[in-house]
């Protein structure tokens, strides 16, 4: 059970102790960071409860059955009003459509959840990304919740628990999962012999702890990019604002555009570690430490509470995308700021 998945073992412990001794909740909450593999888990432990031969064998017909699901591109709005259900019928998924966790999918799955199971000793139902769930699904589900069907277990997965109606987290068994080490990533990329070592340590470094970011990382565009904000980085730290404001054109032009926000987390990366060393750290413990002696020319320019400043300024900028601003005449406005305030 759960050998194919890395990291957050203390979790594989504890559902697994769930499951062997049948007290795993009706109703759980998958929480935590994006691509952390909450989905997977949730998987597994449905595939542990219907397994016909070990728990969780993944082996066995019956594991394979619960594997496979046909979920169609979000193109039909009609075709995710229903639970899918994979090859097994009694692991089914909710999926959103776009953004939306829809309310009869949601009503779908009250109905499926009060059927007795056709084959497995229980039901496993999984709503992906619960916390897309509207008002009116939030409460069509609470009904489920509130007379839960003893041989039904739903998982929600989401990483913004806190977006789930209280009454939803009251009633569900919350179980958190934390972002994968750096080493545990990087040993994973390496193991399958497609990854170059240097490139596997560049990834697990810089993908936040998230093995799907890892594994989808372009890692020449990334190297790309990079140099394009450290030579951002460097223009500011000597407060050459031209420089500066060419760059940004770039950044923002019909190209480059669509890759702003991922851009703007990689300068985060970069004046992240800069303060690190500026405030005693050393190189090994860096993200992006195959270009420490770049970043420790630009600290040896700034001061702490300058570096401090700069990523509170980049942080507050990406939550303002959330509404609907000039993008470019916010990233002038950043850098400009940023230099001129050195």
């Amino acid at each position: 059970m759960f050998d194919s998945l890395i990291g957050n073992s203390n979790v594989k412990t504890f559902i697994s102790k769930l499951i062997c001794e049948g007290r795993f909740p009706n109703s759980a909450i998958f929480a935590g960071p994006d691509g952390v593999g909450k989905k997977a888990f949730a998987l597994e432990a449905a595939r542990a409860f219907v397994c016909s031969a070990t728990e969780g064998s993944g082996r066995c017909p019956t594991c394979l059955r619960a594997s496979r699901f046909n979920i169609p591109k979000p193109e039909k709005k009609d075709d995710f009003k229903e639970v899918f259900f994979s090859e097994h019928p009694d692991v089914g998924m909710v999926v959103p459509f776009n953004r939306n966790v829809l309310v009869d999918a949601i009503r779908s799955l009250e109905v499926e959840a009060n059927y007795r199971p056709y084959e497995a000793r229980g039901r496993f139902f999984i709503i992906d990304d619960a916390d897309k769930m509207n008002d009116a699904a939030s409460n069509a589900l609470l009904k489920t919740l509130e007379e839960p069907s003893a041989t039904s277990h739903i998982i929600l997965v989401t990483s913004r628990p806190d977006s789930l109606l209280q009454t939803i987290r009251s009633r569900s068994q919350v179980i958190r999962f934390s972002g994968i080490e750096a080493a545990e990533i990087e040993a994973h990329l390496s193991s399958g012999g497609q990854w170059k070592r240097e490139d596997a340590v560049l990834a697990a470094r810089t993908c936040g702890g998230s093995i799907a970011r890892a594994l989808s990382l372009d890692i020449e565009k990334f190297r790309q990019c990079r140099s394009t904000m450290l030579d951002i980085l460097d223009a500011l730290s000597i407060k050459k604002v031209a420089s500066v404001l060419q760059s940004t054109e770039r950044l923002n032009d019909a190209k480059n555009k669509e890759d702003l926000e991922s851009n703007l987390v990689i300068m985060e990366s970069l004046i992240r570690d800069t303060w690190l060393l500026k405030n005693g750290g050393v190189a090994a413990s860096l993200t992006n430490c195959d270009v420490a002696p770049k970043l420790s020319t630009v600290a040896s320019r700034l001061d702490a509470p300058t570096l401090a400043g700069w990523l509170g300024e980049i942080e507050s900028m990406r939550g303002n995308f959330i509404v609907n601003i000039n993008r470019k005449i916010a990233t002038d406005a950043l850098f400009v700021k940023m230099a001129v305030g050195v």
